[in-house]
């Protein structure tokens, strides 16, 4: 079961194992709270513990208990929730656990608890244990060895279409998570390299990152810019060459870019930057001489 977080806030027919090595009467027993909000304990009584978190009735609990212990040490887990909860984690406005009361859908459910952060990314992931069934999407993912499914969803698919099939109805225990959206990393021949925020953006093409970046400067190579991207699961990442000349000739698509992913353009050879120089020098030959000619007649 997933660890509960401190601010999680009690109610009735809740259940808690309460830790306190000091006292035996307590320790290491369940009580759980009653229809009126209530928990009765030995020692100290009744405490109302409806409307309390756990960390505020671990300390109301502690204070109790200084009138028969000097220091006790007050530990409290929630065992049984009064309702099935589904866990958001991570960049949600407000995150926490949430009590599923009837079939509550993922819209629904973000609604609740107040979307997500401006910083956080557009796709969110949902892991399902395997007890309550698969996540039922395509693009779904079952891991065997730890007995879960996980998908990523993305939030503008989600909310911009009419009944979108990523509004899956949650389920017991489902976590709901969100990521910080990291920017991407532009480094080598840019005027202003550095990292490119997306902005509450779901996507990002090379050439917006590029033109974020203040452009080329005059010695790069825009044949052969690399883009190097995480590989999952490791602290590897693959290479990917893209010929933005391509691009900017109309001969090829823009190329899309993921958070994290790091954009070099290299330098051109000494060659290459002359090259063109060279050219308009020579072009340029025949006017030189002419103008040489005409002045030296006045």
């Amino acid at each position: 079961m997933e660890s509960v977080r401190p601010d999680y806030e009690l109610g009735p027919n809740d259940q808690v194992l309460i830790g306190v090595p000091q006292a035996q009467e307590i320790d290491q027993r369940p009580f759980r709270v009653d229809s009126d909000g209530n928990i009765e304990l030995p020692l100290v009584g009744k405490i109302h513990a409806a409307g309390l978190t756990v960390r505020g009735l671990e300390t109301v609990l502690a204070t109790r208990l200084r009138d028969y212990i000097r220091e006790p040490q007050v530990t409290i887990t929630v065992v049984q929730f009064r309702s099935e909860p589904v866990f958001f984690l991570g960049a949600f406005r407000t995150p926490g656990i949430y009590p599923l009361q009837g079939g509550r859908t993922l819209v629904e459910m973000l609604a609740v608890v107040g979307g997500l952060q401006p910083n956080a990314s557009r796709r969110i992931s949902i892991t399902r244990k395997a007890e309550y069934g698969t996540i039922d999407l395509p693009s779904a993912v079952m891991d065997p060895g730890r007995k879960v499914s996980t998908v990523e969803i993305s939030l503008d698919s989600l909310t911009r279409n009419v009944n979108p099939a990523e509004d899956i109805v949650l389920k017991a225990y489902d976590i709901v998570n969100a990521d910080i959206a990291r920017p991407v990393y532009i480094s080598g021949e840019v005027t202003h390299p550095g990292p490119i925020e997306f902005n509450g953006s779901s996507s990002m093409s090379i050439v917006q990152a590029l033109s974020q970046a203040g452009g080329f400067t005059p010695a790069a190579k825009r044949g052969k810019v690399r883009v190097l991207r995480p590989i999952m699961g490791t602290t590897r990442r693959a290479e990917i060459d893209v010929d933005l000349s391509r691009v900017y000739e109309g001969k090829a698509n823009d190329f899309p870019l993921l958070p994290n992913d790091l954009v070099y353009v290299p330098r051109a050879t000494a060659r290459s930057i002359l090259a063109p120089m060279g050219t308009s020098l020579i072009t340029s030959i025949p006017f030189i001489i002419v103008g040489l000619a005409v002045g030296g007649a006045l």
